[in-house]
């Protein structure tokens, strides 16, 4: 387009003392607009980075003259308006004041939005952010997350006059070279302000945290470190450990229920909670204990085992991403034995309320047997661990197949784990269902 049809365009248009600029460099400032404008006249008004591309701006005059002084001088200039060396293209709005300047995210707040262009998700850490924003006041909140917008966090300050001295002196800089990894450039904070007053941060972990509350519970299999692959001396990569175990049980010939699970898991420790459900068709359930510590040992004994010989009933153990499991109904799938007042958890069925045990006794999952001692000390497979004495009663009225006991290994005296519904015939153990 030449010179004299760019002019046409230009006066063409009617004027107005807000002008309209383009292609403008993504992280051009609010003060580098007014180093370019104010040689023209007084500035009252801006607004910078919109578009799609956030590489226009508006600027507001406070007087119409100046503004047509401005598109006048750089319509017949052989020199083009530049900023950081980009050529700007000038003309007049179609409208006469910049109203709502403030969007909802320039409204001041305790709570910042920032994004953090250049990066992956990784390669900026929690603590990093924690460091480049507590210079300015105490953080007390950190969530992480990904969007369509990139990588971004909210970070809640004391107060909105906190947030405001963080935003101002962050918003379009870049975290120092030396805490990010080797790979990354450069990176870029775009900072606004978030509607949120106070965040809702329910653990700690690689993505979330709360500097306010020292008790509050710590995801293991979340927390930085952890999520990056850990190597054991074998070479191959060992998965992150968890209080809960995820179990999944194959070849189910007898009924599986919660205090069947309940007999097995605690004779490593104390059991919290259980939740027994179904998952692609098998049965699956989830089992948490105090620690990570009684959880490894747990998993490590019983990986592999089957609750019942013959292959009954196989054990397949993985931690779970759960700290913490909700259980709500007291039933033969959950069970919250960190609850004594059960009339606090609902009940779900007749076979629920069947199962409401005496003080200090677990319920039998089959309610037809009578006989019920005590389990005895079992000698752990693992050093150093022994068996806990269990509370939980065994079965002793009801045969279980020729030869068969729960969880058999080599070395280990057998718990004896009956199937339900009585007696088999000799050599054919009930199904499961039958």
């Amino acid at each position: 387009m030449s010179t004299s049809s760019q002019t046409q365009f230009r006066y063409t248009q009617t004027p107005s003392k807000v002008l309209h600029l383009r292609n403008l460099p993504w992280e051009c400032t609010e003060e580098e607009l007014v180093e370019l404008c104010k040689p023209f006249g007084k500035i009252v008004n801006t607004k910078c980075n919109v578009g799609a591309n956030r590489n226009q701006a508006f600027v507001e005059f406070v007087d119409l003259n100046q503004a047509i002084s401005m598109v006048s001088y750089y319509a017949s200039s052989s020199e083009p308006a530049q900023v950081r060396g980009k050529t700007v293209y000038i003309q007049y709005s179609n409208r006469h004041e910049i109203v709502n300047n403030k969007s909802p995210g320039d409204t001041p707040g305790n709570v910042l939005l920032v994004t953090i262009e250049g990066v992956e998700a990784n390669d900026v850490t929690i603590e990093t952010i924690h460091l480049v924003f507590s210079a300015f006041g105490f953080v007390h909140k950190i969530a992480t997350f990904e969007k369509a917008a990139g990588f971004q966090a909210l970070i809640q300050f004391t107060d909105a006059e906190t947030a405001s001295s963080a935003r101002n002196a962050l918003d379009g800089r870049s975290i120092p070279r030396y805490l990010l990894p080797d790979h990354v450039t450069s990176c870029h904070l775009r900072i606004s302000y978030s509607a949120h007053t106070d965040l809702n941060i329910k653990f700690q972990s690689h993505r979330s945290r709360d500097y306010t509350n020292p008790y509050l519970p710590v995801n293991p299999t979340a927390m930085e470190g952890l999520m990056q692959p850990v190597v054991g001396p074998d070479g191959k990569k060992q998965e992150p450990q968890s209080n809960v175990l995820l179990a999944s049980i194959e070849n189910m010939q007898y009924a599986v229920t919660v205090d069947v699970l309940h007999s097995v898991f605690s004779a490593f420790g104390t059991v919290q909670k259980i939740a027994i459900f179904e998952k692609n068709g098998g049965t699956q359930a989830l089992i948490q204990y105090p620690d990570v510590t009684t959880a490894a040992v747990a998993k490590e004994s019983l990986e592999g085992h089957c609750i019942y010989e013959g292959g009954y009933c196989k054990l397949h153990l993985s931690y779970s991403r759960h700290t913490d499991l909700n259980v709500k109904a007291y039933s033969d799938k959950s069970r919250d034995y960190t609850i004594s007042d059960l009339s606090l958890l609902a009940t779900q069925g007749p076979a629920a309320m069947q199962a409401q045990p005496s003080a200090g006794q677990v319920p039998a999952w089959d309610p037809s047997l009578q006989a019920r001692p005590s389990y005895g000390s079992v000698p752990g497979t693992v050093p150093g661990q022994a068996y806990q004495a269990s509370a939980v009663p065994t079965y002793m009225n009801a045969a279980p197949p020729a030869g068969s006991s729960p969880l058999s290994q080599p070395g280990a005296t057998s718990m004896r784990m009956p199937p339900p519904g009585g007696a088999p015939l000799l050599g054919q153990p009930p199904y499961y269902g039958q």
